[in-house]
């Protein structure tokens, strides 16, 4: 299967417009829809910007009146910025394929990707994303965000895995519309992370083997305390 890679700003400083990027994507969903140009993958890293799904809530915007691009895509808000990793796959997908498989397909590329960086992550019922799971100390922490449209059958937007982003951004947003849980990167994690190119070289290919269609094996769900409560929060629900 032929797919276009384009890397577009990955270099150190490089950073792209959200509005531009967005621009960018619709031209080319619109091609690979009516069949003019093959599934292309871009890869990029945007200058600082809030963007809004379709489901978002006004109190889950920011509380300093940072200005907000409303999308059209899938989820609630979340934050782009440097030191994070875009990749938005424009794929036209299999009669087969709808996109919740289309998106488990997305997160299980980023599972083994970042396995592959000695980093152990995964899924968590009911929560769309990539997750590090929780621990006595720390709630789950999302580590990529994922943010999906289909239209023409033909997918556009994408995921945002945080490898050295500035985390405080996101304390301006309930990201994602979720209060309970946490937000973290590979270099919060691991203390290093990959530059933005070594990390779509290693992301890259994973997506592309799982375009293959073939049935696959899922990560299993990293532990979460709504669901694996500890000692301390039993002891307090049960007061």
């Amino acid at each position: 299967m032929a797919v276009v890679v384009e890397h577009l700003g990955l270099a150190e400083g490089e950073l792209i417009d959200y509005q531009a990027a967005w621009d960018l994507q619709r031209r080319i969903h619109a091609e690979v829809a009516d069949g003019s140009r093959p599934d292309t993958i871009l890869c990029l890293q945007h200058a600082p910007v809030f963007t809004a799904g379709r489901r978002t809530l006004d109190s889950e915007r920011p509380t300093d009146g940072s200005p907000v691009v409303d999308v059209d895509r899938g989820g609630k808000i979340t934050f782009h910025g440097p030191g994070q990793l875009v990749v938005y796959p424009i794929v036209r997908l299999p009669p087969a394929i709808g996109v919740v498989d289309f998106v488990r397909r997305v997160e299980e590329a980023q599972i083994r990707m970042l396995a592959d960086l000695g980093l152990t992550t995964g899924p968590v019922q009911r929560r769309t994303g990539v997750w590090v799971g929780s621990d006595e100390h720390r709630a789950e922490r999302k580590i990529t965000a994922i943010g999906i449209r289909v239209a023409r059958k033909t997918t556009m937007h994408g995921l945002a895995l945080n490898l050295s982003t500035d985390l405080s951004w996101f304390d301006r947003i309930v990201p994602c519309g979720i209060e309970d849980a946490g937000v973290t990167s590979v270099e919060q994690e691991l203390g290093r992370a990959p530059s933005l190119v070594a990390a779509a070289e290693m992301l890259v290919p994973r997506i592309i083997e799982l375009m293959s269609w073939e049935p696959f094996t899922a990560a299993p769900e990293v532990s979460h305390w709504y669901a694996t409560p500890t000692l301390a929060q039993q002891v307090q629900s049960a007061r």
